[in-house]
């Protein structure tokens, strides 16, 4: 005699909606659905931290002397440049956070690209709030 295998189908109305370009699970009573904590790797940011290293290095070095050179070599804006150049003043453990994707939602370029505060302790509770 050959065993039958059991099937079970569970079917769960769900709806899967987009909200500010992620994926929202709506749960059949309308609400919202926890989300897991996942890493959300920003591209964006993860390449203008990469370009503000590699550009205070040719500062540093001597490669160039101003970041006007930069700009001029980049064919970019000057202004760009300097504020970009200036995430390398941010905490060591918020570049680790970004670089691993555990960065706070609002923690985006455009945000990064305004005055924030030198020092890593403020930089920490403003860029919580």
């Amino acid at each position: 005699m050959t065993a039958t295998p059991l099937m079970l189908t569970v079917h769960i109305p769900l709806t899967v909606r987009r909200r500010g370009g992620r994926k929202v699970v709506i749960a059949p009573d309308g609400t919202e659905a926890p989300v897991i904590a996942a890493t959300r790797i920003d591209s964006t940011l993860v390449k203008a931290l990469a370009r503000a290293f590699r550009w205070r290095r040719m500062l540093e070095s001597g490669v160039v002397s101003t970041v006007g050179e930069i700009a001029t070599r980049e064919k970019i804006n000057k202004s760009y440049v300097s504020r970009i150049v200036r995430l390398t003043l941010l905490a060591p453990a918020i570049v680790e956070a970004i670089l691993d994707g555990r960065q706070p939602a609002a923690v985006t370029l455009s945000v990064l690209m305004e005055p924030f505060p030198v020092e890593w302790g403020e930089q920490k509770q403003f860029l919580a709030n």
